[in-house]
Parts: C-alpha cells; sequence; structure tokens
C-alpha cells in the first residue's frame, strides 16, 4: 500500500495541478497581479513550475522559483527546459520563512498550497518574508484551503491522516487577518470548491486524457488503497472544504 504525502502520491499519478481549487483559483490569481515582461516573480514552493512555466510563456517575465524538496527542483527544471523557458525561469532550495534575497527583490510574490502546511505562528513567519521581499506597491498571491463551517475539528484529523501532512487550513476572516496583521492592504479574496478529486475539477484541471490517465495509475495495485482513500475523503467528507486564493498589495509608502 502507498502511504505516501498527498501531493507528491498524486504528482506520481501524473497529477499537473497539486493546488486545491487547481486551474480556476490558480487563474484568478494570475489575473489579480498586473503581470508585465518587466516583473520580477518569485514562486514559494513552486513544486514542478507549473504555474511559472504558464507566467512566463504568458507574460515572459523573469521568475525565481523556490522549494524545499530537492527532487521536485529536479522535475521543475525537467520541465522548464521541456518548455524551453530557461532564460526566463530559475530554481534553487530555499526555505519560505528564511527567504534568501534581498529586501525589495520582487514585484510579485506567489505561493500556493504551502502555508495551509504551516502552524499559525509560521504562517505568520512566512507571510513577514513575503512582505520584507515585496517592493513597495507589491503583491501577494496566495492559493490554499479555508474552511467553510464553524467546527471542523473531525474533517481537519481526517484530512491530516487522509493527506499524511499536519496541516491547519483555516476560515476565511483568519486569512484575511493574517494578511493584514503582516501590513499588507486592498485584501481582496475567491472561494470556491476544491478540485483535486472530484471528476470534474480533474477533468477540467487534467483533461479527459489525462484524468483518465490519472485514475488508471491510481487504481494499479500499490496506489489503489490510498488512491480511493483520498477520493472517497474529497468526494464526501472534504466537500465542506474550500479552496480560497487572496490577492494583497503591500502599500507604497
Amino acid at each position: 500500500m502507498s502511504n505516501e504525502v498527498g501531493h507528491r502520491f498524486l504528482a506520481k499519478l501524473g497529477k499537473k495541478r497539486l493546488r486545491p481549487g487547481g486551474v480556476e483559483a490558480t487563474s484568478w490569481l494570475l489575473g489579480q497581479g498586473e503581470f508585465t515582461s518587466e516583473s520580477r516573480v518569485l514562486e514559494v514552493a513552486c513544486n514542478m513550475c507549473t504555474t511559472s512555466i504558464e507566467l512566463a510563456q504568458r507574460y515572459r517575465c523573469q521568475i525565481t522559483g523556490v522549494d524545499l524538496d530537492s527532487q521536485a527542483l529536479q522535475k521543475a527544471e525537467s520541465h522548464i527546459r521541456a518548455a524551453g523557458m530557461e532564460s526566463h525561469i530559475r530554481v534553487m532550495r530555499g526555505n519560505a520563512m528564511k527567504l534568501p534575497f534581498e529586501d525589495e527583490s520582487f514585484d510579485i510574490v506567489i505561493n500556493e498550497a504551502m502555508l495551509t502546511m504551516l502552524n499559525r505562528s509560521a504562517k505568520e513567519k512566512a507571510v513577514a518574508e513575503y512582505w520584507r521581499v515585496l517592493k513597495p506597491g507589491g503583491r501577494l498571491l496566495t492559493h490554499d484551503i479555508t474552511l467553510v463551517k464553524p467546527d471542523m475539528a473531525s474533517a481537519i484529523a481526517e484530512l491530516r491522516q487522509t493527506i499524511h501532512v499536519h496541516v491547519e487550513p483555516m476560515p476565511v476572516g483568519d486569512w484575511e487577518s493574517l494578511m493584514r496583521g503582516a501590513g499588507f492592504v486592498e485584501v481582496d479574496h475567491r472561494q470556491g470548491a476544491m478540485t483535486l478529486m472530484n471528476a470534474r475539477g480533474m477533468i477540467r484541471d487534467e483533461g479527459l486524457l489525462g484524468t483518465l490517465r490519472i485514475v488508471r495509475n491510481g487504481m494499479k495495485k500499490d496506489n489503489r488503497r490510498q488512491f480511493r482513500s483520498m477520493s472517497r475523503f474529497f468526494n464526501t467528507v472534504g466537500r465542506d472544504l474550500n479552496y480560497i486564493a487572496v490577492c494583497s498589495r503591500k502599500p507604497n509608502g
């Protein structure tokens, strides 16, 4: 039986969109970023660089991706080469809570599906780092999991057991207060159903053939139990968890 961290397991099956709101949430975020070819962009927890490659292809901006997962960075480098985006994207190992960059280095910081994995104190440290490396007027674009009911302790416990990560998702108001507490203004958000494992969302994110490939791989003997467990959770209890995409701005002065 496979017993891997959820996003790594899905990546092994061939899933390319590993964020809770899939292409819907990421597209909304990118629409808020005001990207140009002159933008200097940092993607924190870039994983395989799916978002960075999309940005580089669309805007021809300069992007730095950081992640703690060396294996994910190797895959990212391979994907960047395959896309012909080596002159626009570089990746390196880095910790969100201690970014290896000077103050006010970037116009835009993107961070998808990582803050949920940190406790509140660590979330605050990471967001403070994003503030530090952003230029005045810069934008922070985040994408995570939010709670839609007041008491969801049992659902969170089951989510942790299902994806093998000690996640700490928060209500919408807490995500907004996290950003405002760091000094960000113009905090705007969008939320909606998570798409990781439901059929309609997977087809939208991965295409029909991609979805069929993921399901076929998931039903292989070594993967079947974890695949069924994740599918069952996200299509039952997990329906009370939403994605949240948040755009926040650092003041100009």
